[in-house]
């Protein structure tokens, strides 16, 4: 496992010794979607974690599982986990809002400073998070994130889609994403605050992280097999995952929209001086029916391709509109492991506005 600094975002300046800092404590936020099957054992491990985040920072721990929607016995599951170590928060979404939901109510029912992401899939390993925790501390990092270090068990047209789609999406933003950025990141108190501030409802959580800005520092791992069951994550889910956060995050389907326009209008103007003077100088007679049919195909194709895209960027600007909550809480339970220790303010919203 390797380290890089990252220069994403502005240096920090002086931060606060470990113990000052660590008084804030550690908000671990799981998402959870049918993962009943690993949950008891991702569980214990972060337990042993917590007692090892205690023993060398004095750093308060609690852990908040949300549940989203999960169709299979992982909210039974979650409510039925002992507060040993760390308090435990669980939250259960009134359905399925998607990751990107579930990731902005763990960051809202979060009670400590500090807060880190991480899947339940037991593909982020938590003995990592003791790494993750020491960039905070001793290193002073506001935004510790992690990403695969290759991708050398994947095929060839997926490394390409990936590719393709950080090219895309940091063409048209003003914060570039890491490639290879994942959703398993630790954001300091401040860092955690400010991403509570941004307002919008259409979230790409890696855009958002990385437009905060502060003192950002890259981890390279090598993720995890899976525990249990299979991943929910398929071809089409990836896409339109990745549809949402290029047109969430950035303009570059807008720019490419007008390159295209400038490039067919160029061809469409060459191409007609070319006819007049084959008409005019050579006697050449210009095709008719042909060129008029694949010329009204190409255009037209175009142009519905492009409404398209623009009609994205207006639907998410009437749910921008609408303000409709980013999701909804069906059930709140906290199991504190002890109560005195863990007086910290809790705020329990029961939705995102």
């Amino acid at each position: 496992m390797t380290s890089v600094a990252s220069p994403a975002g502005q240096p920090s300046g002086a931060f606060a010794p470990a113990s000052q800092a660590a008084a804030d404590g550690l908000s671990i936020v799981v998402p959870v979607f049918n993962e009943a099957a690993g949950l008891p054992q991702l569980h214990r491990s972060l337990t042993e974690v917590a007692r090892t985040l205690r023993r060398r920072w004095n750093l308060a721990c609690e852990i908040v599982y949300v549940d989203d929607g999960s169709r299979d016995q992982s909210l039974a599951a979650a409510n039925a986990l002992s507060a040993d170590e760390l308090d435990v928060q669980v939250v259960a979404l009134s359905r399925n809002f998607g990751k990107e939901a579930a990731l902005l109510a763990g960051l809202d029912f979060a009670r400590r400073g500090a807060v880190l992401f991480m899947d339940a899939d037991g593909q982020h390993p938590p003995a990592m998070i003791e790494t993750l925790v020491g960039h905070w501390l001793d290193g002073g990092c506001d935004v510790v994130f992690t990403a695969k270090a290759h991708r050398a068990n994947e095929s060839a047209l997926r490394r390409l889609g990936v590719k393709a789609f950080y090219a895309l999406i940091n063409w048209g933003a003003r914060q570039k994403i890491p490639e290879d950025a994942g959703d398993f990141r630790l954001l300091s108190p401040r860092a955690a605050a400010a991403l509570r501030r941004l307002p919008e409802r259409n979230r790409f959580f890696k855009g958002l992280a990385s437009w905060i800005g502060f003192r950002q520092l890259r981890v390279d791992y090598e993720p995890a097999a899976r525990g249990h069951g299979r991943t929910t994550w398929n071809a089409a889910t990836l896409i339109g995952l990745s549809i949402e956060g290029i047109t969430s995050f950035s303009v570059a389907p807008l720019r490419i929209a007008s390159l295209l326009g400038l490039v067919l209008a160029a061809s469409a103007l060459f191409f007609g001086a070319q006819m007049v003077v084959e008409a005019i100088f050579y006697g050449v007679s210009v095709p008719g029916y042909p060129s008029v049919v694949v010329g009204l195909m190409v255009l037209g194709g175009v142009q519905l391709v492009m409404i398209g895209v623009m009609g994205e960027y207006i639907a998410k600007i009437l749910s921008e509109t609408k303000g409709r909550p980013v999701y909804l809480v069906a059930d709140h339970s906290v199991k504190q492991a002890n109560p005195a220790a863990a007086a910290v303010p809790e705020s329990t919203p029961s939705a995102a506005e």
